[in-house]
């Protein structure tokens, strides 16, 4: 049993065991759950352009790189303390800018800082990569399933993400952690999605990048997960995980 409907599963490192959940999605799956930002919406390429123009005319002093090389694992280390309420909106914001600007020696004063925090969020979903395929798998998708999004990221700028991005088409719901009142992993934000959706745990599988909220929370809660690994991290042979959002048509 090495293929199920073109899918590798000896070159995607899947179990056996991830074989027969894959049948069983198959026949119950109706509702797809997405991560957006490093699932369809490519963060790192669309926020290091951001930054770029940014620099550019405002601090042309800065190598956007060398910025970025400190920034990306800070910003992450932020996100672990957001998504679990240890760290707030404003600090968030505040924090993976100060912090990545010291790391790399640069004096900025917070009035700074808070432009630059301003002017990001402002410019970043003006740009528009998403990963490889994302587009056309997600019309595949549409045709036969119901769509939805499950996010973090702030309300107002997922939306125009979404909308300069093409990508609001194609789902029927949008499920932000400001209006569940929760962030993934909490079950609450996945139990608002579902009674936003009118699905159930069975109808339903989640897709996303952080092992942590999307898949281990999905999990928890008691729904289907697969995780988006295109840097194919190891994790647990009993983890569905793809490389390219393409595989999901071999899937599904």
């Amino acid at each position: 049993m090495e293929f199920f409907d073109g899918f590798n599963i000896r070159n995607q490192k899947l179990s056996d065991f991830c074989f027969l959940k894959l049948i069983q999605l198959k026949n119950d799956i109706t509702h797809i759950f997405f991560d957006l930002d490093h699932t369809l919406w490519d963060f790192d390429t669309n926020s290091a352009l951001a930054f770029d123009q940014i620099f550019k005319k405002d601090y042309p002093q800065v190598v956007t790189a060398e910025f970025l090389e400190k920034y990306i694992p800070i910003n992450q280390a932020c996100w672990a303390l957001f998504q679990v309420d240890k760290m707030s909106h404003d600090e968030l914001r505040y924090q993976r800018l100060k912090q990545s600007f010291d790391a790399i020696k640069f004096a900025i004063s917070d009035s700074q800082i808070e432009q630059i925090a301003h002017d990001y969020i402002q410019l970043l979903p003006e740009f528009n990569h998403l990963f490889d395929d994302a587009l056309e798998t997600l019309s595949y998708l549409k045709a036969r399933y119901d769509l939805h999004i499950i996010t973090n990221g702030f309300a107002e700028v997922q939306f125009r993400k979404m909308s300069n991005a093409n990508l609001a088409q194609y789902f029927k719901t949008v499920t932000n952690s400001e209006m569940a009142g929760a962030k993934k992993p909490n079950p609450i934000i996945f139990q608002h999605a579902l009674h936003l959706a009118q699905a159930n745990k069975k109808q339903s599988i989640m897709i996303g990048d952080s092992m942590e909220a999307d898949v281990i929370g999905a999990l928890d809660f008691g729904m289907e997960a697969i995780f988006f690994n295109p840097n194919q991290v190891e994790v647990s042979e009993h983890i569905i995980q793809i490389s390219t959002l393409a595989q999901l048509k071999t899937i599904f």
